[in-house]
């Protein structure tokens, strides 16, 4: 987690503005279902009167409500109203608005039931015989004894039926003093109606913001985690890379750092959310006679992803190695094909890769199938729950405890919990996965590599001069129980070539891999101008060297681009002198683009020895201190080879030259030949001196050619 904090760090303003968009967002959403059931329950059941405070009454009704009012109670509803006529509301604030509410509510309920069809049961229940009657004990000193009795009877009745019928009591009102019902419903409802365009504009707007700004902040994100798995791959020697893998490396700085890119993008728009969303539905429906529906729908919600978690996620891990795999075998089948039709393997090949598609494809199907059964079962538990609260919210609606735009307000919040925790639980799917990956990703970048930047670094005067020793070096691989390289001491001096000769498998690619630090020795030391390469910057020390590996390798571009690879301002008149150093101007000039003649990825249109020319004319344009050709003439026919080493001559007469061959008439006019044997230098000097004294070398020249033609040579 440390690598999505360390790269999210830079985005954490844009990270700020998407949880504020999101958490208006939710709001505005959460604020509808609340407008639907106003609709319904002001809009259209109360004609658009909110409560039961009256703007305007006649002085007849107001004297009535005023029979079953206190003398405190009295003075605080006169003081609020102004008479013109009709008693007219002044402009009051939502406090003093609720205490009216509160002080009218009970003579309202009383005034509208006496007055209706259940008026002779409730008088009854008094003991009382007529309205009449009933209002004179209101109007005596004695009515003290008969509130109380209403207040009573009352209380029993639920809150939101209390405001209902007196809002019922307001509607008798307004039509005694000529007010326009309709206008005020149809008001109402355009306002509500308005107000609710309004927040889904707004909504939408922020799913907008939240949108760019996930996918802006994830793409970035990807990007530069990427690249900073690339910065560290490049730093990573032979050792780290078995450890890895070169399929894996590939699969993690794609596969996986897109999984955790989309994971991002998804917590971003969902599992911030999501929370919000559900936490928020819930507080607005908390209070709800219904609630206890709400309840058995989690609680069976977190029974079914507990159970399919617990299934799922063991084979996220063995996922992510599967798809390891399938590019390993992908990859050795596309590198290795011209050997594969060769020996007429392509069978083998697609056997091989079919078990390893078949493996990832058994846990594929596994994962998708069990997480198949999560949407339909979700979205039957969302549907029993709709019944069940359609249900029981029906028989509520009968006995007056629960109003219908209510009970519509209460399914959409409920849905909007509901799918709150099935956003949730598709994070919970997404996270593990992408946690799966992140640690893959953590262990690149926290891979130490065995090549290290020196603590301290030498500096070499003010250029490389190329005076190479060998102090008694010794190399092991990591891996392995015996010294490749034992003992190893010589000196290569500018202006002077070394040539290592030996059999297949005595260290001599390893020995000049040491130079450019492509290994550490495990014992002596190598100096270059007298300081110990592990203690000079690494980029000098390869600035400084021309470096042709025995297998020539080319990148996708132009000639050009690939003899003066690496640089942003190419030389042409270079480029072209190295091409004819190099012996590739020929065939060069044969392209029909020439120099601006694009190269397929891996060199697939030139051939080998075109491809080595290319490689040594790289080097030959860098103009090192250093030049080392790792068997890099053996591709060349033997003119071609001679003509490229005698052009060499003159770009190399200041540089020291180290050759590796296999031929001997590469190694014939060298300075000084190294002859090595099972990692031991076994002999060392001219090619004179080592046909008289080191046998090995000796037997080497007598397998290529005769005595007679060497003594010739």
């Amino acid at each position: 987690m440390k690598i999505l904090l360390k790269h999210l760090k830079q985005y954490k303003i844009s990270i700020l503005l998407v949880f504020i968009s999101l958490f208006i967002g939710a709001m505005c959403d959460l604020s509808l279902p609340d407008y639907t059931a106003k609709i319904v329950d002001v809009g259209i059941r109360q004609n658009g009167i909110e409560d039961n405070v009256f703007e305007k009454i006649k002085e007849d009704d107001l004297k009535t409500i005023e029979l079953f009012l206190s003398k405190e109670e009295k003075e605080k509803i006169l003081e609020n109203y102004e008479l013109d006529g009709t008693y007219n509301l002044k402009k009051i604030d939502k406090e003093t608005r609720k205490e009216i509410s509160k002080i009218l509510l009970t003579p309202e309920i009383t005034i509208k039931m006496i007055e209706g069809e259940s008026g002779k049961a409730i008088l009854k229940s008094m003991n009382l015989e007529t309205k009449e009657e009933f209002y004179k004990i209101l109007k005596s000193n004695d009515k003290k004894e008969i509130i109380e009795k209403i207040e009573e009877k009352y209380n029993e009745i639920d809150d939101k039926l209390k405001m209902q019928i007196g809002i019922e009591y307001v509607k008798g009102v307004y039509q005694n003093v000529n007010m326009d019902i309709a206008k005020t419903q149809n008001n109402y409802i355009k306002i509500s109606g308005l107000k609710m365009i309004a927040l889904s504009l707004l909504s939408a707007i922020t799913i907008i913001i939240v949108s760019y700004l996930s996918s802006r902040i994830s793409a970035r994100f990807g990007s530069s985690v990427r690249r900073e798995v690339v910065e560290k791959v490049m730093s990573f020697g032979n050792k780290e890379m078995k450890e890895i893998g070169t399929a894996s490396l590939i699969t993690r700085s794609t596969n996986d750092i897109n999984r955790i890119q989309m994971t991002l993008t998804m917590s971003l728009r969902i599992a911030a959310f999501a929370p919000i969303m559900g936490i928020g539905a819930l507080l607005k429906v908390i209070n709800n006679p219904l609630n206890f529906i709400l309840i058995i729908g989690i609680s069976l919600i977190l029974i079914l992803v507990i159970v399919l978690f617990t299934v799922v996620i063991p084979k996220f891990k063995i996922l992510q190695s599967l798809i390891d795999r399938v590019n390993l075998v992908f990859r050795e089948t596309l590198s290795g094909l011209p050997v594969i039709r060769a020996f007429a393997n392509e069978k083998h090949e697609e056997e091989r890769f079919d078990e390893a598609n078949k493996n990832l494809k058994k846990v594929n199907l596994f994962v998708n199938r069990i997480m198949s059964v999560m949407m339909p079962t979700m979205n039957l538990i969302m549907n029993f729950i709709c019944i069940l609260i359609v249900y029981i919210g029906a028989k509520r609606i009968d006995l007056g405890t629960v109003q219908i735009g209510t009970l519509m307000a209460f399914i959409q919040y409920t849905m909007q919990i509901i799918i709150s925790f099935l956003m949730i639980s598709m994070m919970s799917i997404m996270i593990p996965r992408a946690i799966v990956s992140i640690k893959r990703i953590a262990e690149v970048l926290d891979k130490d590599p065995m090549i290290k930047e020196p603590v301290v670094i030498d500096e070499i005067g003010e250029k490389f001069k190329g005076n190479i020793e060998f102090k008694d070096v010794y190399f092991r691989y990591h891996d392995a129980d015996e010294d490749i390289l034992e003992n190893i001491s010589f000196k290569a001096s500018p202006g002077t070539t070394t040539a290592i000769i030996g059999g297949t498998g005595s260290g001599k690619s390893t020995l000049i891999n040491l130079i450019p630090r492509f290994f550490d020795v495990t014992g002596g030391e190598i100096l270059i101008d007298g300081i110990n390469v592990n203690k000079l910057d690494l980029y000098t020390l390869r600035e400084n060297i021309g470096y042709v590996p025995q297998k020539g390798i080319l990148f996708k571009g132009t000639i050009k681009e690939n003899i003066a690879f690496g640089k942003k301002r190419i030389d042409k008149k270079k480029v072209e002198e190295a091409a004819r150093i190099s012996q590739s101007e020929e065939f060069i000039n044969e392209k029909k683009n020439k120099y601006d003649e694009v190269i397929s990825q891996g060199g697939t249109n030139v051939s080998g020895g075109q491809k080595q020319r290319l490689s040594i004319a790289r080097a030959i344009y860098k103009n090192p201190c250093i030049y080392i050709f790792d068997d890099s003439f053996s591709a060349l026919d033997f003119k071609t080879d001679k003509n490229l080493r005698h052009e060499l001559k003159s770009v190399t007469k200041d540089s020291t030259v180290i050759i590796v061959a296999q031929r001997i008439s590469t190694v014939l006019n060298a300075d000084q030949i190294i002859v090595l044997d099972e990692g031991k230098i076994v002999g060392i000097g001219k090619h004179e001196e080592l046909m008289k004294n080191c046998e090995i070398y000796k037997e080497i020249a007598l397998s290529q050619v005769t005595e007679e033609e060497l003594n010739g040579k």
